[in-house]
C-alpha cells in the first residue's frame, strides 16, 4: 500500500509502546518522517530502537515529554512548528468504581486523553489549513459507545474524544485536511498487560482474557498491537456476525462513513480506512 506519505512530518502522541509504537512503525514504513513520543527518555529511546529493528531505513526521532501537560506541548511546538500528520493517540486507563474516582483523577484522564488532544490540534491545524493539507486523528476506543462500567471516566474521555474529533472534521470543511475517528476495541498490548496483571490473581493469562470477553466485553473480540507490529482489527457487533466498525469524521464531504471489514483482517487489509485518516489520495 503507497499512502504516498513520503517526507511527511508525522507526530505520533504516545507512541513508545502498544497501539501507539504500531502507528509509529507503519507511518514509518510508508516513509513518513516519524515523531515518537513518550513521557521518559529512556522510554523513547526504546522505542525507536524497537521501530528502527523493524524499517531499518525509518527516518525517524523522539520527543520526550508528558503530553497532558500543557507547557511539554509549548515545548514540542517550538521544536516542532508545524506537522503533516497528528495522530492523537496518547491515552490512560484504570479499572475503578465510579464512587472511589475522586475529582483530581477525572482531571487527570481528560488532560491526559482528551486535552493533549485539544491542544496539540489547535497548536497544529492553522499550518495544515494554509498548506491545504493535513491529517489528524483521533485513537478514540469502542468504550466511547460502550462505556465500561469497571472504568466510566475512561469511557467518558473516549467519547469526549468523538465529539471533539466531529466538530474538528466541520470545522475543517472545505479544506484538504480532514479529521477522523478510529474506534478500536480492547488490544492485547503492554498496557492491557498491566491491568491484567492486578486482575490476575492465580489466573493464568489465558484464563483472565477468556473471563474478561465473557463477562467484561462480551461484544469484543482480542486483538494484538504485537503481532508482527500490526494492529488487527475487533469486533463491536455481538455474534453470530462479527464485524468491526470504524467511524470515520469525513470532512470534505461533510458526512460519517461507516467501514464495516471482517474482524480477521490486518491494518494492511484495512486499506480505505487508512487512506481516508492518512493518505493523500483519499476520496473523501
Amino acid at each position: 500500500m503507497d499512502l504516498r506519505l513520503e517526507s511527511k512530518l508525522a507526530l505520533v502522541s504516545g507512541s513508545t509502546k502498544g497501539i501507539g509504537l504500531a502507528i509509529a512503525t507503519g507511518l514509518a514504513r510508508e516513509g513518513a518522517r516519524v515523531i515518537v513520543n513518550g513521557r521518559k527518555q529512556a522510554s523513547v529511546d526504546e522505542a525507536l530502537e524497537k521501530l528502527r529493528a523493524q524499517v531499518p531505513n525509518a527516518n525517524a526521532e523522539g520527543f520526550a515529554g508528558d503530553l497532558s501537560d500543557a507547557s511539554q506541548i509549548d515545548a514540542l511546538v517550538a521544536r516542532y512548528p508545524a506537522v503533516d500528520v497528528l495522530v492523537n493517540n496518547l491515552g490512560i486507563f484504570d479499572p475503578k468504581p465510579f464512587e472511589e474516582i475522586p475529582d483530581d483523577e477525572w482531571l487527570r484522564f481528560f488532560d491526559t486523553n482528551v486535552m493533549s488532544g485539544v491542544r496539540l490540534a489547535r497548536a497544529y491545524l492553522p499550518k495544515m489549513k494554509a498548506k491545504n493539507w493535513g491529517r489528524v486523528v483521533f485513537i478514540s476506543s469502542e468504550s466511547g459507545i460502550q462505556i465500561p462500567v469497571e472504568m466510566i471516566h475512561y469511557g467518558v474521555t473516549k467519547t469526549a474524544q468523538l465529539g471533539l474529533s466531529r466538530g474538528l472534521a466541520e470545522h475543517c470543511a472545505g479544506t484538504g485536511v480532514t479529521v477522523n475517528a478510529v474506534l478500536p476495541g480492547p488490544t492485547h498490548s503492554d498496557g492491557l498487560d498491566e491491568m491484567a496483571a492486578k486482575g490476575m490473581g492465580d489466573k493464568s493469562f489465558a484464563e483472565f482474557e477468556k473471563g474478561f470477553f465473557e463477562t467484561a466485553r462480551p461484544s469484543s473480540r482480542r486483538a494484538s498491537s504485537k503481532r508482527r507490529g500490526r494492529v488487527r482489527c475487533s469486533s463491536v457487533l455481538p455474534q453470530p456476525r462479527k464485524w468491526q466498525i470504524w467511524w470515520c469524521m469525513c470532512a470534505r464531504k461533510r458526512r460519517r462513513l461507516r467501514m464495516a471489514q471482517r474482524c480477521e483482517w490486518t491494518a494492511e487489509s484495512c486499506g480505505p480506512l487508512f487512506r481516508t485518516a492518512c493518505g493523500a489520495g483519499s476520496t473523501c
